[in-house]
């Protein structure tokens, strides 16, 4: 069963050191939506475990992004099951290690370089772009919707079966705290509004971030909604 309250029984959480991955299965086999930080492979084997998934039953491997705290394990993982990683082209050098970060995002890029380096992180690539509008033929049929702002080929899942959408790290509850994603690790934060406001406007029934200390559906789809009204009432103050 799920690990989630209310959420879609083949929903499976796999709760990192920094992040929240998802093993999503079905009658077809299992997708692995992100991989977590590189200290997080053993955990990813005990959910599989728990979910009677074994490796060649993982059909791919879905990266939201290439930080590594969520595509720390891709390579490990790709060798494993067999799996192809899907992800969109403008993450590969997030992948590699080498995207030139500028501005405030300087901080996320010491972070991974300390992160790679400690962790030995091995880079991986990409086997079948994305872009917006793609439907994969995974878990029933899943919906890419590109959302920048993080990284420039930041993406989220749609689900039409579940009316789910996973939004990777557009915005995050993490630490008691709901926020978009901080500046400090956005690519282009100029664009996190209108990624916030195209996740919104899809109106899916659950939505699942990358980073979430709330396991009650109900009331993580409130913090997005309060999220998104704070925001939005915020702009309204500052044009007047």
């Amino acid at each position: 069963m799920s690990r989630q309250r209310d959420w879609p029984e083949d929903l499976w959480p796999i709760r990192g050191v920094m992040s929240v991955a998802q093993l999503l299965v079905d009658s077809d086999g299992a997708v692995l939506l992100d991989t977590g930080f590189p200290v997080d492979l053993g955990q990813v084997r005990r959910v599989m475990r728990r979910a009677d998934v074994g490796p060649r039953d993982v059909r791919a491997i879905i990266l939201t992004h290439g930080h590594i705290d969520h595509a720390g394990n891709a390579a490990a993982l790709k060798a494993w099951t067999g799996a192809p990683v899907y992800a969109h082209p403008a993450e590969q050098p997030h992948l590699d290690g080498v995207f030139p970060y500028r501005g405030a995002a300087r901080v996320c890029g010491r972070l991974e370089a300390i992160g790679r380096a400690i962790t030995h992180y091995r880079p991986v690539k990409i086997d079948v772009p994305i872009a917006n509008g793609d439907e994969l033929p995974l878990w029933g049929g899943l919906w890419v919707v590109h959302l920048p702002g993080h990284t420039v080929g930041h993406c989220g899942f749609y689900s039409p079966r579940h009316d789910l959408l996973f939004t990777g790290d557009l915005w995050v509850r993490f630490m008691m705290r709901t926020q978009v994603s901080p500046k400090i690790f956005s690519d282009a934060p100029e664009l996190r509004l209108a990624s916030l406001r195209k996740a919104r406007a899809i109106g899916a029934r659950w939505i699942v971030p990358g980073h979430y200390d709330v396991s009650n559906a109900t009331r993580l789809r409130r913090r997005f909604e309060e999220l998104c009204e704070e925001i939005e009432r915020r702009r309204r103050v500052s044009t007047v």
